[in-house]
C-alpha cells in the first residue's frame, strides 16, 4: 500500500477499513471527502433516529413514568424502562457503526473533532437521549460549512441548553425573575466564550460573561418545537441592551444571535480554532507556522470550515511521521476497522470505551476529552489496551493476521512487529500483538 495513502487513512481518518480509498492519490482522496453534505445523514441507519424534540419528549415521559412508579410504592428496578436509554443506545450504535465502516473517514474525524469542541455530556443535565441528536443536528451539517452557523446550531440546541443549565436561566429583571425570584445561570455565557469561540486570549472580563449570559436568558426548550426542540421564552429574558467585549447588543432573541455571530468571527476565535485543528491533525505541539496558516485561512474565508479542512491536507506538518498517541476512542475505532468488526452489539463498543477511560459522550467537563497524547499513556491505560486487543482479536473477521497488519499499517509496519506476528502461537495472539504494537497506537 502507498505510504501516503496509509498515512492519510491513519492521520486524517481512523485507519484502514471500511471502504478502501478509490483514489491512488492520497490528497485527492481527502479533498473529495469535503464535497457535498454529510453522507451519514442520508444513510438508512440514520433515517429513524429521534430528533432533539423527540428526545426531549422521551425525557419528559421518563420523568412522569418514574414518578408514577415511585408514587405506587413500586421499585424502579424491573419496572422502569427509560425511553431515553433506548434512544441513546440506538443513536450510539448507528453513529459508531457508521464511523467504523464509513467511506469518508476524514469527514467523520472532523465530525468527532467538532463534537468534542462543543462538548455535551451525559454526565449532567439529563441529556442521555439528546447527545446523539445534537451531533446529527448541530455538528454534522456544518463540518464543511461556516463556523458561525455551527456555533448558532450548537448553542441553541437543547442538549447544550440543558447540559449547561441555560434552559433554566432567568434574567433577574425579567417578568419571570421579578415574579419568581429565579436567577441567572452563567454557564453557557462563560463556556461559549472560553471554550467555543474567543477563548481566554480575548481578555474578556467577568462583566462580559455576565452580560453574555443575560443575552442568552430565555433560550430554552420545548418538546413540541420540531425538529430540535429550541424555544425562546421572552418572559424569562433580561430586558435592556448588553455590552460584550466593547460591543453593544439589543435585547431579545436577536440580540443573543448577534452576539454569537460577533464572537464566532472574532480574530481570537480563529486563532483558537487554528491551534486546536493543528494540534489534532499535525501532532502534539504543532509548528507555529501551521497554526498561523490555518488562522489566516479561517480569517480570509470568514470561518469556512471546509476551507480550513482543505488547508490541513496541504500542511507539510500534517505529513510528518505519526507520533500522536491515539485516544481510546481512536484506538477502538481503528482496531474495529482493521479487524473488520462491523455491526457488533453496541454494548461491546460502549463497554470497551468505558474500560479504556473514554466512555461515549461522557466527558467529565465542558472542555471535552484531552487531545494530548501524554494524557492517555498511563500504565493502567496501556494494559487496558493490550487486554482489549486480545479480546477483540477473537472477533476479527480475518484469520490471516499478516494480511490485517499489511492492510492497516502498510509500509509503517515495523520489522519486529512483523516477526512477532509471524511467529505467534495462534492467529488470535498474532492479532493481539499487532493491536498492541507501538505503530498501531499512533496516528
Amino acid at each position: 500500500m502507498d505510504s501516503d495513502i496509509t498515512h492519510a487513512m491513519i492521520r486524517f481518518g481512523f485507519g484502514a477499513g471500511g471502504t478502501a480509498p478509490a483514489a491512488t492519490n492520497a490528497r485527492d482522496w481527502l479533498h473529495a471527502q469535503l464535497k457535498g453534505p454529510d453522507p451519514a445523514l442520508a444513510d438508512p441507519s440514520f433515517a429513524n433516529l429521534p430528533s432533539g424534540a423527540d428526545a426531549l419528549q422521551a425525557r419528559r415521559t421518563d420523568a412522569m413514568q418514574r414518578k408514577r412508579i415511585l408514587a405506587a410504592g413500586q421499585p424502579l428496578k424491573g419496572n422502569f424502562k427509560p425511553l431515553s436509554r433506548a434512544m441513546f443506545l440506538g443513536d450510539a450504535k448507528a453513529q459508531l457503526d457508521w464511523t467504523i465502516d464509513t467511506p469518508s473517514p476524514f469527514r467523520e474525524r472532523l465530525v468527532w473533532f467538532w463534537a468534542n469542541h462543543f462538548t455535551t455530556s451525559i454526565r449532567q443535565g439529563g441529556i442521555e437521549a439528546l447527545v446523539g441528536p445534537f451531533i446529527r443536528e448541530a455538528i454534522r451539517p456544518h463540518v464543511t460549512g461556516n463556523f458561525t452557523n455551527m456555533v448558532l446550531a450548537a448553542e441553541r440546541h437543547p442538549a447544550m441548553l440543558l447540559y449547561l443549565a441555560n434552559a433554566f436561566s432567568v434574567g433577574p429583571n425579567s417578568p419571570a425573575g421579578l415574579r419568581f425570584h429565579r436567577g441567572l445561570n452563567e454557564n453557557l455565557g462563560r463556556e461559549c466564550m472560553e471554550l467555543h469561540t474567543v477563548s481566554l486570549r480575548a481578555g474578556y472580563t467577568q462583566t462580559d460573561v455576565t452580560n453574555m449570559a443575560k443575552l442568552l436568558t430565555g433560550w430554552s426548550v420545548n418538546p413540541q418545537n420540531q425538529p430540535t426542540g429550541f424555544m425562546f421564552r421572552p418572559f424569562a429574558h433580561e430586558p435592556g441592551p448588553q455590552t460584550v467585549l466593547g460591543r453593544q447588543f439589543p435585547p431579545g432573541e436577536a440580540g443573543g444571535i448577534a452576539a454569537l455571530r460577533f464572537l464566532a468571527t472574532h480574530p481570537t476565535t480563529y486563532q483558537s480554532l487554528a491551534s486546536k485543528l493543528a494540534w489534532h491533525f499535525c501532532g502534539d505541539h504543532p509548528p507555529q507556522a501551521a497554526v498561523d496558516h490555518l488562522a489566516t485561512v479561517l480569517t480570509d474565508t470568514k470561518g469556512n470550515l471546509g476551507a480550513a479542512a482543505a488547508a490541513l491536507i496541504d500542511l507539510p506538518a500534517a505529513w510528518q511521521p505519526l507520533t500522536k498517541i491515539k485516544t481510546p476512542f481512536d484506538y477502538t475505532i481503528s482496531l474495529a476497522r482493521a479487524a473488520g468488526i462491523t455491526n457488533a452489539p453496541v454494548g461491546f463498543h460502549l463497554g470497551t470505551l468505558r474500560k479504556l477511560g473514554q466512555p461515549l459522550w461522557a466527558a467529565p467537563l465542558p472542555n471535552g476529552w484531552s487531545d494530548h497524547g501524554a494524557d492517555w499513556t498511563g500504565s493502567d491505560a496501556v494494559l487496558a489496551r493490550v487486554d482489549f486487543g486480545f479480546t477483540a482479536a477473537a472477533r476479527a473477521q480475518s484469520t490471516t493476521p499478516m494480511d490485517v497488519a499489511r492492510s492497516s499499517l502498510g509500509p509503517l509496519l515495523h520489522p519486529a512487529t512483523a516477526t512477532a506476528i509471524a511467529t505467534a502461537g495462534s492467529p488470535r495472539e498474532a492479532l493481539a500483538m499487532l493491536f498492541a504494537a507501538p505503530e498501531f497506537q499512533r496516528r
